[in-house]
């Protein structure tokens, strides 16, 4: 149960910690940081836990009581890497669900292939099997590190579903606009 209440973690500023991944704290975490005083409570779920002797209701959004600096690169995650490439195998090109995904070396290990944003890409695995320790299937779009801009706008694209509503509107403030032309 304590599984279904993750609390969104805010800076000082109200902006999201990290979107790379998202931060996100446990029910655990979250409860421990409150009552040490830590964090400031911004949204809560609708809903009050009981014990004998306490109440609870569990934060949806806290905001941390001191600033954090944001990192200013996109951390190399495998999630990370399958955002960057829109969930689509980079062999076959079909969108897929992050459990039917994996990822490729495009220059295997065994052939002195660096585990790098620039030589990984998500794969499927009909296509990985396919692959194996070959060199000369190519990737549909050359791999490379992805900009915290780029990153930002493909994680509001794909992620919405996955967040609670409660979040939504403190996702959004760091997001670019779109200028009427």
């Amino acid at each position: 149960m304590r599984n279904n209440y993750p609390a969104l973690v805010l800076n000082a500023d109200y902006a999201p910690v990290s979107f790379f991944p998202l931060s996100v704290w446990s029910f655990e975490r979250t409860l421990r940081n409150v009552l040490k005083g830590r964090v400031t409570v911004v949204e809560t779920y609708d809903t009050v836990l009981r014990s004998p002797t306490f109440e609870y209701v569990p934060p949806s959004v806290v905001s941390l009581n001191t600033y954090v600096k944001r990192p200013n690169k996109v951390r190399f995650t495998r999630m990370n890497v399958f955002l960057r490439d829109k969930f689509t195998c980079q062999y076959c090109g079909n969108e897929k669900k992050v459990s039917q995904l994996t990822f490729d070396h495009v220059v295997p290990r065994s052939h002195g292939g660096k585990t790098s944003w620039e030589n990984i890409v998500s794969c499927c695995a009909k296509c990985n099997t396919l692959k194996a320790d070959r060199r000369d299937m190519k990737p549909k779009t050359k791999p490379k590190q992805p900009q915290v801009l780029n990153m930002k706008s493909l994680r509001n694209k794909y992620s919405t579903s996955e967040f609670n509503q409660t979040w939504v509107d403190y996702l959004y403030w760091e997001s670019e606009l779109e200028e009427d032309k």
